[in-house]
């Protein structure tokens, strides 16, 4: 599936999820839900990704425990927020993210909004190219 097909299947996803239940869950009833409509979609996604440390630190590769909230068709990476604002943090994690992940494309949708669209950010990996 094209990137950008497939990023508009995620959000189409999240919008429903937003729609259904509105602000006020945690990350994780948010997660939950969202996965339910991926797969309701047919589309594979992996919880928790575990993310490799691309870089030694002193001569030594460290298990640091990144994850990535969701992997979705092994392409994008989505994570999830529940949050005041998006910040500048949010959005460096996500590059980081991608950046060690060697995924093209991320997500960073934050459900603390009324209207999910102004909670949605699209981030590009250009290393990644």
């Amino acid at each position: 599936m094209d990137i950008n097909k497939l990023s508009h299947e995620i959000v189409a996803a999240a919008n429903e999820v937003h729609r259904t239940s509105g602000p006020g869950l945690h990350e994780a009833e948010y997660t939950e839900c969202l996965c339910y409509e991926l797969d309701k979609r047919n589309l594979t996604f992996e919880r928790q990704k575990p993310l490799p440390m691309s870089q030694k630190y002193k001569g030594q590769t460290l298990g640091c425990g990144y994850t990535l909230d969701l992997v979705v068709e092994d392409a994008v990476g989505v994570e999830l927020k529940y949050c005041e604002k998006i910040e500048s943090l949010h959005k460096s994690q996500l590059q980081t993210f991608l950046r060690l992940s060697g995924l093209d494309l991320g997500l960073l949708m934050n459900f603390n909004v009324l209207d999910l669209q102004d909670g949605i950010v699209q981030i590009e990996n250009h290393q990644s190219k």
